[in-house]
């Protein structure tokens, strides 16, 4: 069941929606149930289980989106056929030799690695997830391709459900053998959910396919060549610009911890404000993401298709439109985490020493909403290539700035996040200048008026519903009710200046009916 570009990218955000309120639920009860101990060995062992993902996906999901858009535009039956087979075959092969690999290295990495042997077992238990991880995204890709959000909105909610019922039943069943049994059991719960959410996908894969993959399989995986190539065109940039921020995130503590040790500061004070930047400002800040990159897995499939159709009016067209939404949900987040800062972080964690991270970094964050669906532009048009080295730029700098500042004494922690803002800007300018340079897509001058006009009547308007909020009662409800005003308000604004059009809402079913 195909949906269009809005409908796709609106199913994806109400299940994002669900699934961020089901996860924090999973990480609440599995934190209640293991207790710190047990919590630390299970997060141990889990960055793990990302990089063997990353792996073994070799970032073919986005790939197998953008090619199976091209040749259903195309009408290629074959073709889709064709890429499920060797995608299925590269990343089944993958995948079962990374499990067996982690099966095998297990009782050196956690002995050596994290010096702490009980993380054997949640490294052992986590094993089994990454072929069904790797085979759901594959078929996630494929409906992406054909433009159908649902099944992997259905799935991730499934996904979730299913593992936060086997984690209450696996982990109190365990708990009592021990915290490393029972960090073992919270990851097989996480298998058990991933087997329900690939059954899930299966079923769906049959029910809407027209193509038959056990005939010929062979022969067509012999044939693929010029297929995996194009696959590949996209894959390894896309694994590339990960591995990059992986490896940058792996760095960035460390060159953190040792910056602001030889800028005088101690270690109880690093820790502390570390905690403070990266636990409580970074999240919120991050907090709009969900549905940028929404708009970013909905746009992949919808430029691929333009593309292949030669239609440049209409790729300008969905990249302006994702830059509008992506803005349109940014700068509410933007302008109340700056003005309330100081509340909300006091009603969130009873401490509001981050706000000077947020105030300063906020508004250069803004331009962080701007980056998933330009990056999902440059995959789209086979310029994957251009976003690695983009990445490989903006992180060089990042780090950079970040050594040169963070050990002065008088930046100190705030080094980092004038490094982390720099990184922002800097990435979302080198996307829109290879955008410029490749179609020459530029933003209108009209929309930038329109989108700073936009944030400053919104500032205004947030800095008289702050007065009101200083000089009444100070209680969250209070607070939760000058924000829903703030909302609304903003809303308006939106309709106001066009930002949301009320023919793009008549686009999907539910506001059909109320404007017809």
């Amino acid at each position: 069941m195909r949906q269009t570009f809005l409908q796709g990218t609106l199913i994806l955000i109400v299940a994002g929606m669900i699934t961020r309120f089901l996860g924090f639920i999973n990480r609440l009860v599995v934190a209640r149930l293991m207790g710190e101990e047990g919590i630390g060995l299970y997060m141990m062992a889990l960055p793990t289980l990302f990089l063997m993902i990353t792996l073994s996906q070799i970032g073919l999901p986005i790939a197998i989106s953008k090619r199976i858009s091209e040749a259903t535009a195309l009408g290629q039956t074959w073709k889709i056929k064709q890429i499920m087979i060797v995608a299925i075959t590269l990343t089944s092969l993958l995948s079962i030799s990374l499990t067996v690999l982690i099966f095998l290295g297990t009782p050196l990495i956690a002995e050596h690695l994290f010096t702490d042997e009980r993380t054997i077992f949640p490294l052992m238990a986590m094993a089994p997830a990454i072929p069904l991880i790797t085979l759901t995204s594959v078929l996630r890709g494929y409906f992406q391709g054909k433009h159908n959000m649902k099944p992997q909105s259905y799935a991730l909610i499934i996904e979730q459900v299913v593992r936060i019922t086997a984690v209450v039943i696996c982990v109190k069943i365990a708990l009592p053998y021990g915290v490393e049994f029972a960090a073992a059991a919270a990851m097989i719960s996480l298998i058990i959910g991933e087997i329900s959410a690939l059954i899930f996908m299966v079923y769906q894969f049959h029910k809407y396919k027209n193509i038959i993959l056990r005939k010929q399989f062979f022969s067509q995986f012999s044939k693929g060549k010029q297929t995996m190539k194009e696959l590949f065109s996209i894959a390894l940039p896309t694994t590339g610009s990960r591995l990059i921020n992986s490896i940058s995130s792996f760095i960035e503590p460390i060159l953190i911890v040792q910056c602001l040790a030889f800028a005088g500061f101690t270690t109880t004070v690093a820790t502390k404000q570390y905690g403070e930047l990266m636990g409580y400002a970074l999240p919120l800040l991050f907090l709009p993401t969900f549905i940028t990159n929404s708009l970013s897995i909905a746009l992949i499939p919808t430029i691929s298709e333009a593309e292949a159709k030669n239609l440049r009016s209409m790729i300008h067209f969905r990249i302006h439109q994702a830059i509008r939404l992506s803005f349109a949900s940014g700068a509410i987040a933007t302008v109340i985490i700056s003005i309330f800062a100081v509340p909300i972080l006091k009603y969130m964690y009873g401490t509001s020493d981050a706000s000077k991270f947020l105030i300063f970094m906020a508004p250069f964050y803004l331009l962080l909403y701007f980056q998933a669906p330009l990056q999902a532009t440059l995959q789209a048009l086979d310029l994957a290539k251009f976003a690695l080295k983009n990445s490989i730029i903006g992180i060089l700098v990042k780090l950079v700035v970040l050594i040169f500042l963070t050990s002065h004494p008088s930046f100190g922690m705030m080094g980092v996040a004038i490094a982390m803002s720099i990184h922002v800007v800097l990435m979302t300018l080198l996307h829109l200048s290879t955008l410029y340079q490749e179609i020459q897509f530029k933003i209108a001058t009209k929309d930038l008026f329109k989108m700073g006009l936009l944030v400053f009547l919104s500032w205004q308007v947030s800095l008289f519903a702050k007065t009101h909020y200083l000089t009444g009662n100070g209680s969250i409800v209070y607070f939760l009710l000058i924000i829903s005003l703030l909302v609304i308000i903003y809303l308006l604004l939106l309709f106001v200046l066009r930002f949301i059009k009320i023919n793009e809402l008549k686009q999907i079913p539910f506001f059909n009916k109320i404007f017809t």
